[in-house]
């Protein structure tokens, strides 16, 4: 375990999502910064699952939520899948401990029923709007004596359970990253806490799975901190001491207004293939290493210079001290250019089984003992993964098709090309053997004796052999590639181009 950057004690964090939808960004920054300060500090890192929302609630979120933080390398001391003390971990499980919390509430005066019909509390809302007021519960059953209130529970009337929050004076607040933040008591609502159908929500079962968890600091979204006065009330409700509050920053789109919705991540998907869907980021063939690097940096920094980070000297430098509350605006070129360097650290045998996904996916059957030799040759050029097809493919090609008109560099005209190609392929025929080592110098010799310039000889042989204007180094790709093709590749361009002459 590293020494801690933090100077805390072992902390106790959790990430704790509403299963509603596929991973995204924003929820993925959340988990690794709770992932990184519980390794820093040697505390613990728990996952929760908050499904009390059951229309929106989708099992496959959960499969995906999973997968997808595996797949960022974050792993957790206690959840769902791996247990641990405090189990259960879904609150769809601990019903019967919220409503025990609820109770308590309400027999210290600090939460009411009430049984105000949908109805009733639409026309009181309208009416607010029309009087130019903000919408919030009327308080019609807040003065409801407990023996009455209770009198119409037990004779089976629908009920909810309100908060009950102070109408006068103001509630203060401690968020870590913006201090104080003062909120009139006039403008909180009494906010339900259990629902008709017995299910808590979030406000309540959130901070009751906190407090028995032993959670120390709360990481969360910015879109928190109107509720936070209803929460750090919870809290003081029942007398327990307050976590750590940490409101992170928000993530705007790429032009850096508006935050991201879901609107607007489908529209960024459709216009330019990018995506804030971690699920997304694996298909379009950016690394879990690069996703980590640039996300922690999107509202955190070490030293305002300092930017490659493996997830190991994340967890040796993070500290909630450097958190910066600004929003972030998603930038994704940022993300190409930590993918490119994390690609470049990557060790050849790594790389190559890397890409191999993508060379299926492409419809090619590569072989490992190839791939390991492509890799060299294109892992300072890659950007992205699914890249690698594109830039290697024609090794795996049975027959590569160039157009005749590509295999006549400018400044040549088709007679040059084909004699350049013929006096080429007999050169190569009678090379003692095949590296690239072996074949530079006579190479530029031919070129210099056919009385063309090097690049244009090559840019013949390039296109004769990979049907590509941009490949990786012709030499070594000949190598990979192997004499036989070679030359079977050069007659083929030779009868086009004998077409054209």
């Amino acid at each position: 375990m590293s020494s801690s950057s933090s100077n805390l004690p072992p902390v106790r964090v959790r990430f704790a999502p509403s299963p509603t939808g596929l991973t995204h960004l924003g929820s993925a920054r959340t988990a690794l910064y709770n992932y990184l300060l519980a390794h820093n500090t040697g505390g613990q890192f728990i996952l929760r699952f908050e499904d009390t929302d059951s229309k929106r609630y989708d099992p496959q979120a959960e499969d995906d939520l999973i997968d997808s933080l595996h797949w960022l390398g974050l792993q957790w001391d206690e959840g769902p899948d791996v247990g641990g003390p405090h189990a259960p971990y879904r609150q769809s499980e601990r019903k019967a401990i919220y409503q025990e919390y609820a109770q308590q509430l309400i027999a210290q005066g600090d939460a009411f029923y009430c049984f105000c019909t949908p109805q009733e509390l639409d026309a009181a809302r309208k009416e607010q709007l029309k009087n130019k007021e903000n919408p919030h519960y009327p308080g019609t059953c807040r003065q409801l004596s407990p023996e009455e209130a209770q009198a119409r529970v037990d004779a089976g009337e629908s009920h909810v359970v309100r908060f009950k929050m102070p109408k006068a004076g103001s509630t203060t607040v401690v968020d870590y990253l913006r201090g104080e933040i003062t909120f009139q008591n006039e403008n909180l609502d009494d906010t339900i806490l259990i629902k008709s159908n017995g299910l808590a929500v979030y406000h309540l079962a959130a901070m009751v799975d906190d407090h028995l968890m032993g959670i120390t600091h709360v990481f969360r979204g910015e879109e928190w901190v109107s509720t936070f006065p209803l929460h750090v009330r919870i809290y003081a409700a029942f007398g327990w001491q307050q976590p750590t509050w940490v409101h992170l920053s928000l993530f705007l789109k790429p032009e850096g207004k508006g935050k991201m919705s879901k609107r607007a991540t489908e529209e960024m998907k459709q216009l330019t293939g990018k995506s804030i869907f971690v699920q997304d980021m694996e298909a379009i063939g950016y690394l879990p290493e690069a996703v980590v690097n640039w996300i922690a940096l999107m509202g955190w920094s070490y030293d305002g210079e300092t930017e490659f980070f493996t997830l190991e000297d994340l967890v040796e430098k993070f500290s909630i001290d450097k958190l910066n509350p600004s929003s972030a605006a998603i930038n994704f070129k940022k993300l190409d250019h930590f993918n490119g360097l994390h690609i470049r650290s990557l060790t050849i045998e790594d790389l190559a089984q890397r890409i191999k996904p993508f060379f299926v996916s492409a419809g090619y059957q590569p072989d490992d003992e190839t791939l390991i030799e492509i890799a060299p040759l294109i892992q300072p050029r890659l950007v992205t993964l699914d890249e690698a097809p594109t830039w290697a493919g024609f090794f795996f090609e049975t027959e590569v098709k160039p157009e005749a008109a590509d295999l006549i560099p400018k400044g040549l005209d088709a007679a040059q090309s084909l004699d350049a190609a013929q006096r080429a392929r007999d050169l190569i025929a009678t090379l003692p053997d095949f590296s690239h080592e072996t074949a530079e110098q006579p190479m530029r010799d031919l070129a210099e004796e056919l009385g063309i310039k090097v690049g244009q000889l090559f840019g013949v042989l390039r296109i004769a052999l990979t049907a590509q204007q941009v490949s990786p180094p012709l030499l070594e790709s000949m190598q990979i590639i192997g004499r036989d093709t070679v030359l079977q590749r050069l007659d083929q361009a030779s009868s086009l181009l004998e077409k054209m002459a």
